[in-house]
This record gives structure tokens, sequence and C-alpha cells, in this order.
């Protein structure tokens, strides 16, 4: 007659823990690197680009690039500079409207990604806000018109271009809110960050009317076509959100507004 052996019971102390898994090289580490560095970068890259660029374009007005620096060392200095600026500006402001929409309506997804736009989006805001302050600013230096700080500080507070340069002004003042509005959003809360965000439409129309009306340089061909391109190119994207925004599931619709 065999005799049946049960099985020992394990008691629940003494039982084999599961095998601990392997501890994998985060990758995050130098993901959040790349993203805290390289949209600076590329910001700070696009906005000299775009100087040198102004200031070449500049120099054949001038006559050369020995006329223009005799240009720039004369008493008109800084209202070339401030022209200069101020085209940095406006189109540093442009980048920041392209990378926002395509935040939203997911063509960030392409290229260069949705942190990355997002990064981008910030940093284009920031520079384009620091060559605005310039741009204005520097004009304190220029003997032409003679501005004084309060007619720069106070809208339609000068002598030139009335309308236009106030409008400018406004703008100025709008695009430091919607600057500064990524840096408090925690505390104001998701919903009064959208809406001083829906601002940057304003702002870009404000500096768009300013650039095309009170510059000296809207004559010229090539800026021109750069003011006509920039604002068919944030309209088109803004229609095509639009177009988005509707024909999206409420689930997307909600991860859209969290990016905006």
């Amino acid at each position: 007659m065999k005799t049946l052996h049960t099985p020992e019971t394990i008691e629940p102390n003494k039982r084999l823990a599961p095998p601990a898994p392997k501890t994998q090289r985060s990758s995050e580490a130098p993901d959040d690197l790349m993203l805290t560095v390289i949209p600076p970068i590329v910001g700070a890259m696009a906005g000299l680009a775009i100087l040198i660029a102004i200031g070449l374009t500049l120099a054949g007005q001038a006559g050369g690039t020995a006329a223009l620096i005799t240009a720039l060392a004369g008493q008109h200095s800084a209202w070339y500079l401030s022209r200069a600026s101020a085209f940095v500006a406006y189109v540093l402001l442009w980048w920041s409207m392209i990378l926002g929409l395509s935040i939203t309506n997911r063509l960030a997804r392409l290229w260069p990604g949705g942190p990355a736009a997002t990064d981008l989006h910030q940093q284009a805001s920031l520079l384009g806000l620091g060559f605005g302050l310039l741009h204005a600013l520097v004009l304190l230096g220029d003997s032409y018109i003679g501005y004084t700080l309060p007619q720069i500080l106070l809208p339609f507070g000068g002598s030139y271009q009335t309308l236009w340069v106030g409008l400018g002004q406004i703008g100025l003042y709008l695009m430091a809110l919607v600057t500064f509005s990524f840096y408090i959003r925690r505390w104001i809360g998701a919903r009064a960050w959208r809406i001083i965000h829906y601002l940057s439409f304003v702002l870009f129309a404000l500096a768009l009317l300013h650039g095309l009306f009170s510059g000296t340089d809207s004559s010229i061909a090539w800026a021109l076509w750069m003011y006509v391109s920039t604002g068919v190119s944030v309209l088109a994207m803004t229609i095509y959100r639009i177009v988005m925004r509707r024909g999206a599931t409420p689930s997307s619709t909600r991860l859209a507004r969290a990016h905006i």
C-alpha cells in the first residue's frame, strides 16, 4: 500500500517573492536635458539669423556694409537698431503663433513633437518680447524724432504716426502679459491662463498693423511680402485649427485645450 505524501505547506512569510524587475537605465534625464537646452539655442540662433539678414538688407539700402557702419556710428544709429529689432521681434512673434497653433491642431506631432514645440513656443515668445522692448527703448537714443520715456511707455503719447504706433505699444503690453502667463499658470488656473492666451491673436493683429502702417520699410517689396505671408499663414493655421476642433472628439478636444 502506497503512502501519499502531501506537499509541504509554505508559510506566507517564507513564500518566494517574485523576482525584482531589472533596473533599466532611464532615458528621461537626457530627454529632459535636450528639451531644456535645445529650444533656447534654436530660438537664439533664429533671432540671430533674422538680425543678420535684416542687417544685410539695411546694408544694401545704405549702399554697402561700409556705408551702413558709418550710418550706425552716426546720429541715426538708434533708428537703424530700432528698425532691425522690430523685424526680429515680429518674426519671433509670428513663429510663436505658428508653434502655438500647431500644438493645438496636432501638426506639431509631425515636427518637432509636442513637448519640443511647447518649449520653442515659450522661448520664441520670450525672445520676441525682449527684441520688442529693445525696439521701443532704443528710440530714447534717437535724436530725429526725440521720443521721451513717457511717450514710449504711454500708448498714443507720441507725435509720429500716433494711431499705429499706439496700437504697437498696446500690442507690446499684451505680449508681455501673454508671455509671463506661462510662469503663473499654476497660480491662476488653466481657464484664466487660456483666456489670457487667446489675446495672442489680438496682439499679433496689432503688431501686424503697427508694422504695416508705421514702419518706414513697409513700402519695400520684401517687407510688404513678409507682412502679407506671415498674416496669411497665421490666418490659415487659425482656420485649420477651427476646422480640426469641430471634427475632434471630446477627449481629443480636452487634450488640445491642455496645451493651448
